[in-house]
């Protein structure tokens, strides 16, 4: 796993980040860190790795898009002197195009996306242990939607920034995807864009998967414990061969 004692992760995005975390920075007890994504892999983290201390921050502001939280990068990321950095953003540079054709000031288009998001990694670069891009995504399997098609252009530029820079890539717009091959999107996030619980286990999944987090890691506990006070595994050897 390759967060260490007292790491600081900060967490920074718009609302699918933000989801009803304290503004501008959220952290600690209760609902602080919000109750999607974010609070998840902290729990994850808290549940699988007690001996690891890391403090997860949560600087996700509902709205925000790459212009935005550009603007507040130094306050709400930067000086914060976090170990961690990770950036979800790009959603609402696309949806309001849509849902505010008439305000054409408000859109930001491709390529200042593309300098948004590439300033925002210079920023820390040469800070932290590493960054983490988080792609956004449109919750819809038709190819074909204006948005979705969109979307997709966003998508490809923040992998394309994560490779040029060596970042770490989580990319949720296919994690939902391959979901939905098997449920509807209506199952996890009504407006194709603000995940429930299980959409957001999905992209808390995706994420730890990108930290060599060990799943399997209270299993191997387990059967050693079981081991330790005596008790005959021979009979379970083809579930602990399963793990």
């Amino acid at each position: 796993m390759i967060f260490q004692n007292n790491d600081r992760i900060v967490f920074a995005g718009d609302s699918v980040t933000d989801m009803g975390s304290t503004n501008p920075i959220g952290e600690g007890l209760c609902e602080n860190v919000g109750r999607g994504y974010v609070r998840l892999v902290e729990s994850f983290l808290s549940a699988y790795y007690p001996e690891i201390l890391t403090r997860v921050t949560n600087a996700g502001i509902s709205g925000n898009t790459s212009r935005d939280l550009l603007a507040r990068f130094d306050r709400d990321v930067v000086s914060l002197n976090p170990d961690w950095v990770s950036i979800c953003i790009g959603i609402n540079d696309v949806w309001r195009q849509f849902d505010c054709p008439a305000i054409p000031d408000g859109h930001v288009m491709p390529e200042e996306y593309r300098n948004n998001v590439e300033e925002m990694i210079l920023k820390v670069k040469d800070k932290v242990k590493g960054i983490f891009i988080l792609s956004p995504y449109y919750i819809e399997s038709n190819h074909d939607d204006f948005m979705r098609k969109r979307m997709n252009e966003y998508v490809k530029i923040s992998k394309e920034l994560a490779e040029k820079h060596g970042c770490r890539f989580v990319d949720f717009q296919k994690v939902f995807e391959d979901y939905c091959k098997i449920r509807h999107s209506a199952y996890i996030a009504w407006d194709r864009v603000h995940p429930n619980q299980v959409g957001s286990m999905l992209m808390a999944k995706a994420f730890l998967e990108q930290c060599d987090f060990d799943f399997n890691k209270w299993y191997a506990w387990g059967w050693n414990q079981m081991r330790k006070i005596g008790i005959n595994l021979d009979a379970y050897s083809g579930l602990e061969d399963s793990t």
